[in-house]
């Protein structure tokens, strides 16, 4: 394993995601000249008694076996809604409230399926339980945007993790 300095455990894990507001505040704060992070090698989700690799590009959506491949074309067309709305101009709302709608009755719309909506709930917008679904679809939907804008800024992952461990962060700022 090397020495005891070469490497450490964080007892409670953080990841950042890539394009979230601490890492924007970091960058702002210029704090990032003080500390190295590394991209995690990707996101998985358990499903069905397997470990799947969540996947980051569309050769690797097209191949995985999360979803069919109809559900593939119709969650397609709900990530082209996901990345086009925009919570200031009603234009992109195409005929959904994202202040009322809940985001049950949007899955819906998009006629997705079942493991699609868990997947994307849990994988994709990191709520634990189902209960956002009776929620507004506000919220839900920028979680998605969050996801999807960190997962392009670095490639196969949206999440960063500092090299050195969480402590690092407030030593950078102390720095």
């Amino acid at each position: 394993m090397g020495r005891g300095r070469d490497w450490n455990v964080d007892l409670i894990p953080k990841f950042l995601m890539a394009n979230g507001q601490l890492v924007k505040m970091l960058l702002f704060t210029e704090v990032t000249r003080y500390l190295d992070f590394k991209v995690t090698e990707g996101s998985f989700v358990y499903k069905g008694g397997k470990i799947y690799k969540v996947p980051s590009t569309e050769a690797e959506a097209l191949a995985s076996s999360l979803m069919g491949l109809f559900e593939k074309r119709r969650f397609r067309k709900f990530l082209v809604y996901v990345a086009n709305f925009d919570e200031n101009d009603p234009r992109t709302f195409e005929g959904i409230d994202p202040k009322k709608t809940a985001m049950r009755e949007v899955y819906k719309k998009f006629d997705l399926g079942q493991d699609v909506i868990d997947f994307t709930g849990h994988a994709l917008a990191l709520y634990r339980t189902d209960d956002y679904l009776d929620q507004p679809c506000c919220e839900t939907i920028n979680r998605i945007k969050l996801y999807s804008e960190s997962l392009a800024r670095y490639g196969k992952s949206p999440y960063l993790y500092p090299l050195y461990g969480l402590g690092e962060l407030p030593q950078g700022f102390a720095r």
